[in-house]
């Protein structure tokens, strides 16, 4: 309880850089008992970690839960154990022959997961893991190889985005946002295109503000022509990264269509933000647009599609986004070590692979019913340690809810609520 309680006081005392996981001392782990068991359960982790203290830099003792890769990787690695044969299915291995895949693995393990519980107390995502996606060329996989991408399959991409969700959701779901302008811009025969090199390779960061699309009701975002372009006014209610991001891709509605068009990520006299507080991802720094009549120029227009034909291409990208309660679940699958969900999960991924566009609400809603009993199940397992604020567990579960919400769509509201009916 001493060591404990001493942890925590050095935990206040910690510097904010500290707190978001920039110390050395952090990345260099602590001391693990001499032997460990072939599958490192999260309860056995927490009574091993109580009995080799030493003082915390970050995060309290109890709440440093590793994957069995992390615990592969430190220099305190048990020379009494086969790691080749004990590594379990949800843990996120680096055999995958896509070397984007392998990095993006290689990275959640190493940079993202240990420090996700600092990111998220922090309030703000650390320099250096935006920096590492695009050091690892990561920013490029949205963009054609035309413009200096990597034009991955769709497939690969999927894997990239789960295996990153499974390190740090928070730091994935402001870099998944970038796939929006990158693609935009690099398919856009405009002048706009000229946005396309920068993106691909991140140099420019990008994010979006179309989510407004899919509410019932009057838009909430319109579009007026002008003579130099369109006037746009009224509000984008989320937009990720705000502060992080260079560019903004915005979809405004005008009559039947929809004009999507690049706006600088900074405040002006027509453009003005509001920080949203969220309960879960925070330091995803969301925020509150307020658009009046700013002006969009014909150069910053990426295209003008009607809503239909948006709407149909939207139900038809729908299989990505699954990929981010994939990543939660299989971290918390890792942490829980064997259970009956386990096939469960390499189901809930193969229906999400072979779903057809109007199947693929259903799956979407699996996937993320799926992603909320894992986290269920991790604070069960984890004892009243979980509700720590400093605990992995409570982190996966906030994590886990706020993927039922996102990019949902009615259709997948409808079979989440037909799933808890």
């Amino acid at each position: 309880m001493l060591a404990c309680t001493w942890a925590r006081g050095r935990y206040v005392r910690a510097t904010k850089r500290a707190l978001i996981g920039l110390s050395s001392e952090w990345q260099n782990g602590f001391p693990l008992p001499q032997t460990l068991p072939g599958r490192l359960h999260v309860q056995d982790y927490c009574r091993h970690s109580c009995l080799h203290t030493r003082p915390a830099t970050t995060l309290s003792i109890r709440s440093r839960c590793f994957s069995l890769r992390q615990v592969m990787n430190s220099r305190f690695r048990s020379p009494n154990v086969n790691y080749s044969e004990t590594m379990s299915t949800q843990s996120l291995s680096t055999t995958h022959p896509c070397p984007q895949v392998k990095t993006a693995r290689r990275l959640a393990d190493e940079v993202l997961f240990p420090t996700a519980v600092a990111t998220d107390r922090g309030g703000v995502i650390p320099t250096a893991h935006l920096q590492a996606l695009q050091d690892a060329g990561l920013y490029g996989i949205f963009s054609t190889e035309s413009v200096g991408g990597s034009n991955l399959s769709n497939a690969d991409r999927d894997l990239i985005i789960e295996a990153l969700a499974g390190g740090c959701l928070t730091t994935t779901f402001i870099w998944q946002q970038h796939a929006g302008p990158a693609t935009a811009t690099a398919l856009c025969d405009g002048k706009a295109h000229r946005y396309a090199a920068g993106l691909a390779k991140g140099e420019t960061r990008g994010g979006v503000a179309f989510a407004h699309l899919l509410r019932q009701g009057a838009p909430v975002l319109r579009a007026e022509p002008c003579s130099d372009g369109w006037l746009v006014s009224g509000t984008a209610p989320y937009i990720t990264g705000w502060g992080d991001v260079d560019v903004v891709l915005i979809a405004a509605r005008w009559q039947d269509s929809v004009v999507w068009g690049i706006v600088p990520g900074i405040e002006s006299e027509t453009m003005s933000a509001s920080m949203l507080e969220l309960a879960a991802v925070n330091s995803s720094s969301t925020a509150v647009i307020t658009f009046d009549q700013h002006l969009v120029t014909t150069d910053d227009v990426t295209s003008v599609v009607s809503f239909e034909s948006w709407l149909e291409s939207y139900r038809m990208g729908l299989r990505a986004n699954g990929s981010l309660a994939l990543g939660v679940t299989g971290r918390c699958l890792s942490l829980l070590g064997p259970s009956d969900l386990d096939d469960e999960y390499a189901t809930a991924r193969h229906r999400l692979d072979t779903a057809s566009v109007d199947e693929l609400p259903a799956a979407r809603a699996n996937a993320s019913d799926l992603c909320m009993r894992s986290a269920t199940m991790l604070v069960a397992a984890s004892g009243g340690g979980a509700v720590a604020s400093s605990h992995h567990a409570q982190l996966l579960a906030r994590q886990a809810m706020f993927l039922l919400v996102q990019s949902q769509t009615s259709e997948i509201r409808h079979h989440q609520l037909t799933r808890t009916m």
